[in-house]
């Protein structure tokens, strides 16, 4: 009980802070409030609570398997053993010939062609219409800015604002800043199965957590964002033009694979360049005097400033270092490493409960490095509002953070474990 009882304060000090920094302290959206909250409460009872959406969810697990199977058969066939396929000589240490960069990331090539090919077939965009339709009914966000909201789902935050373009120009600065928060707490599905197959052997039903993950962030994002910055609907409330236009299922597969191919690239040279200046960071660590008889490091400095953060979230004050170590490299690095760290966790570091709260608080793709991203690829479709977009998507990172703590918190209040 204490624990849940943590999360709901935890609820109150997001929405409390995200009043504080409020630009009209005294337009308090009420309604998007109680709407947003509700939604989010609704939704994951919903989800994780009724046994036929929870055997559902975790069905899903089948599909993480075979993509993983089909990803293989590709990986295998184009780079032999390193790809997973048969080696050629005697292994002692299997394990030492797991390739991250050759197994495992080349799932996001398959999810980009497969999500374009989807796209192409009018399946996504029906889905993205239905989470649109239903955000203007229960939040009173519709037209453009909730087509772009809804789309960061499947999207992800420069593809989905990419489906309203010609609208842009003309969205008020509360909507742009509910388009880029949405953007940065919510992740795209190009990486749901890169995640649930990173988090399957820790956390059962991994694929469908991270769904109903960037799900639920969706209205803690638009609420968060409309308590931030009061506005009314623009001009811009006319439905959006259909976005991506594909030739040919083939057409669509190869564009897909060609995006799926610089996500890939981006993201081996993300981590090659995060795990070196980490290391190098505790390196130089090393050379102060030890606090508590162990090391200064990167991970244990995160965990003592993020602590009291996750705490709010309702995890026990024994597992807050753990699991605000986590929050720190969600935040400071990405949620991708975040992940890595979770899934590498001794087993008794964090109980059940903490690690499926931490699962949906880091299912957000708030931190700097997607800032810049945002802020290059907005500004270049919408070069005449450059100035405003890049404070909107600065002050969106704390936004966009703030709604993913938000959705661990309902994960921490609610008796969904």
């Amino acid at each position: 009980m204490l624990h849940h009882l943590q999360a709901a304060l935890g609820l109150a000090v997001i929405i409390a802070v995200a009043w504080a920094l409020s630009e009209d302290r005294r337009a308090f959206p009420v309604r998007t409030v109680l709407s947003g909250l509700a939604l989010q409460a609704g939704l994951a009872l919903l989800l994780l609570k009724v046994p036929p959406a929870r055997a559902a969810l975790f069905s899903l697990n089948g599909v993480v398997d075979a993509l993983t199977q089909a990803t293989k058969a590709g990986t295998s066939f184009v780079f032999g053993y390193v790809g997973g396929g048969t080696p050629p000589f005697a292994v002692a240490n299997a394990a030492g010939l797991t390739s991250f960069a050759f197994q495992i990331l080349p799932l996001v090539i398959v999810i980009s062609a497969l999500s374009a090919a989807l796209w192409h077939w009018r399946i996504l965009p029906a889905i993205v219409h239905g989470f649109a339709w239903a955000l203007k009914k229960l939040m009173g966000v519709g037209g453009a800015v909730g087509l772009g909201a809804a789309a960061t789902i499947f999207l992800g935050m420069i593809e989905a604002p990419l489906l309203i373009r010609p609208y842009l120009a003309k969205l008020s600065r509360s909507e742009m800043f509910v388009l880029f928060t949405t953007g940065l707490a919510t992740v795209a599905g190009t990486v749901f199965v890169l995640y649930a197959t990173i988090l399957q052997p820790v956390v059962p039903g991994a694929l469908g957590h991270i769904l109903v993950a960037s799900i639920l962030s969706l209205p803690a994002a638009i609420l968060i964002a409309r308590v931030m910055i009061p506005g009314e609907e623009s001009a811009a409330a006319a439905d959006a033009p259909p976005g991506f236009a594909y030739h040919s299922t083939m057409d669509a597969i190869a564009r897909g694979t060609e995006e799926g191919l610089k996500i890939w690239l981006s993201v081996v040279a993300m981590l090659l360049v995060i795990v070196a200046l980490v290391a190098l960071t505790d390196i130089i660590l090393h050379q102060f005097p030890a606090v508590a008889g162990q090391p200064l490091t990167v991970e244990r400095i995160f965990g003592w400033i993020f602590a009291p953060m996750v705490w709010l979230l309702g995890v026990p004050w024994h597992e807050a270092g753990a699991a605000g170590a986590l929050m720190g490299d969600k935040t400071v690095l990405n949620e991708f490493v975040a992940y890595l760290d979770l899934a590498a966790l001794p087993p008794g570091a964090l109980d059940a409960r903490t690690r499926l709260i931490m699962l949906y608080a880091l299912c957000g793709f708030a931190n700097p490095g997607s800032v810049g991203i945002m802020i290059a690829s907005i500004s270049a479709m919408v070069p005449e509002r450059r100035e405003e977009i890049v404070s909107l998507v600065v002050r969106a990172l704390l936004s966009g953070t703030m709604a993913s703590a938000m959705t661990g918190a309902m994960i921490g209040l609610l008796p969904v474990n």
